[in-house]
C-alpha cells in the first residue's frame, strides 16, 4: 500500500487471505488510489460466492490455487493487453471530444468545412435545406444548427414526413380543432405551435404531398397557421430546417415539389458529405462506435486489426455512417478477442477487400502529379511516388496510409526504407 502511494502499477496480483486485511479490503484500497490497475485475485478457498464478491468489488479476474502457471501467465498477459487497450480507447475518446461538433464526429477537411457552414447558417434565421445520402447524419446537422443558433434554449422538434400518413400530416403540422374530423375528440396544437420560438426539423421533405406544401409555404412567408377545422389563425415564430436524400430539383421538374417552396428553402443549403468522401474519419468513427457498444454491452474494449482497417478502407460504404455503426455493433457482438478482424465484419465488406466487388466501385484516375516528367515512370517508381502521395494525403499517418494501401505497417516501412 505504501508503494502504491508513489507509483501506479499495471497489474495487482493478490491472495484473498492476507495478514492485516483480506484481499477484498486491499482491492478497495487499490481502487481508492488508482482506477486503472487490473486486479487478479487468488485463493485456495475458491468458492463461487467469493469469486462473485471479488468480481463485484472490482476485480478483473479470479483464480484458484493450486495455480496452473500457464493459465496464470495467460491471465496476466490478457489483463496487461486489456489495460493497454483501455488506455488506447481513452485516448480515442479524448480525440473524439476534441473533434466532435455537437455529436457530429469528424476531423477531415469536408467535415471542418461543414462545421464552419453550420456555424455561419445558425446565425441567420431563414429556412435551411440539408441534402445528403441516407445515413450521413442529416438529423445531427439539424440539431447542430439549432444548438448553435440563438434559439438553442427553445424547443427542437423533429418529424419524418415519410413516416406520417398523408391524411394526418396537416393535423400533425398545424393542429386541429375539437371535432374537426372523426376521431378529433379534443383540440391539438400541432408541431408549429409546439415549436414556437424554436426549430422544427422536417426530415424527408421530398415525400410531403404537394397540397400540404402550399400551406407550409404560407406558414413560412406569413408566420401564421390555421389548425384544421379552426376559425382563426395563430401567429408562430419557428425556424424550419428540412432534409432530403433525393434530388428536389428533379421533383420540381416533374411537378412533384413546388418550385416556390424549393426556392424558399434553398436560400441556406448544406450538403452533408458521404463517408466515402471523408475516409480520413473512418478510424475515428469506428473506434467511437466500438467504444460505445462495448460499454453498452458491458464487454471489454476492442480495437481494429490492420487487416480489418484495410478491408474497411477498400469498401465504398453506400450506407454511410449508419452502415459503419451497424458494422461496429456486429463486430462487438461477435468478436471474442481484443482485436476486430475482417472475419467479424459483414461479408460484403470482406468481399470488397478481396477484390470481389471491384467492378462496383467507380474508377479513379491516376493523380496527375504521379505522372510528372517526359517519360512514363516504371512500376517501381510509380509505386514509390504513390506511397509518398498517400502519406501526404493522410498527413504522414503511417497506420492510416498502410490501411489505405492495403498492406501491413511493416511492409510500408520496408517500402519506405527501399525508397530512401
Amino acid at each position: 500500500m505504501k508503494a502504491m502511494d508513489d507509483f501506479e502499477p499495471d497489474v495487482v496480483v493478490s491472495d484473498l487471505q492476507l495478514p492485516g486485511m483480506d484481499g477484498l479490503q486491499l482491492l478497495e484500497q487499490v481502487r481508492a488510489r488508482h482506477a486503472a490497475p487490473a486486479v487478479l485475485m487468488i485463493s485456495a478457498y475458491g468458492t463461487v460466492d467469493r469469486a462473485v464478491a471479488a468480481l463485484k468489488a472490482g476485480a478483473d479476474n479470479f483464480l484458484t490455487k493450486p495455480l496452473d502457471m500457464d493459465h496464470f501467465t495467460l491471465s496476466v498477459e490478457r489483463l496487461l493487453a486489456n489495460r493497454k487497450l483501455q488506455a488506447e480507447v481513452q485516448r480515442f475518446r479524448e480525440v473524439l471530444q476534441r473533434e466532435a461538433f455537437h455529436d457530429i464526429e469528424g476531423s477531415s477537411r469536408p467535415m471542418r468545412v461543414l462545421f464552419d457552414r453550420i456555424t455561419q447558417i445558425a446565425r441567420a434565421d431563414g429556412p435551411v435545406l440539408i441534402s445528403g445520402e441516407s445515413g450521413t447524419g442529416k438529423d445531427l446537422v439539424a440539431r447542430a444548427i439549432h444548438a448553435e443558433s440563438p434559439r438553442a434554449e427553445q424547443p427542437f422538434l423533429a418529424v419524418n414526413c415519410a413516416g406520417v400518413p398523408a391524411e394526418l400530416l396537416e393535423s400533425e403540422f398545424f393542429g386541429h380543432a375539437e371535432g374537426a374530423f372523426s376521431g378529433a375528440e379534443r383540440e391539438r396544437a400541432g408541431l408549429f405551435r409546439e415549436a414556437d420560438g424554436g426549430t422544427l426539423f422536417l426530415d424527408e421533405i421530398g415525400e410531403m404531398p404537394v397540397p400540404l406544401q402550399a400551406k407550409l409555404l404560407r406558414a413560412l412567408q406569413d408566420g401564421r397557421i390555421r389548425p384544421v377545422g379552426a376559425d382563426r389563425e395563430h401567429r408562430v415564430d419557428v425556424r424550419l430546417v428540412a432534409a432530403t436524400n433525393i434530388n428536389l430539383t428533379e421533383k420540381v421538374r416533374n411537378g412533384e415539389f413546388r418550385e416556390d417552396l424549393f426556392y424558399r428553402l434553398e436560400a441556406f443549403q448544406l450538403e452533408v458529405p458521404p463517408l466515402r468522401e471523408r475516409r480520413e474519419d473512418l478510424d475515428l468513427l469506428a473506434m467511437s462506435f466500438l467504444s460505445r457498444f462495448a460499454v453498452a454491452r458491458n464487454r471489454p474494449a476492442r480495437r481494429l486489426s490492420e487487416k480489418a482497417q484495410s478491408a474497411m478502407y477498400a469498401y465504398p460504404w453506400p450506407g454511410n455512417v449508419r452502415e459503419l455503426k451497424n458494422a461496429m455493433e456486429r463486430a462487438v457482438t461477435f468478436c471474442e478477442s481484443e482485436e476486430v478482424g475482417p472475419e467479424h465484419l459483414p461479408e460484403r465488406i470482406r468481399k470488397a477487400s478481396a477484390g470481389e466487388d471491384v467492378q462496383k466501385r467507380p474508377a479513379q484516375a491516376v493523380p496527375a502529379e504521379l505522372l510528372e516528367g517526359d517519360m512514363l515512370p516504371s512500376l517501381d517508381e510509380l509505386k514509390r511516388r504513390y506511397v509518398h502521395y498517400v502519406l501526404e494525403r493522410v498527413n504522414g499517418n503511417k497506420r492510416r496510409a498502410a490501411a489505405l494501401l492495403g498492406v501491413g505497417r511493416r511492409t510500408l516501412y520496408r517500402w519506405l526504407e527501399e525508397a530512401s
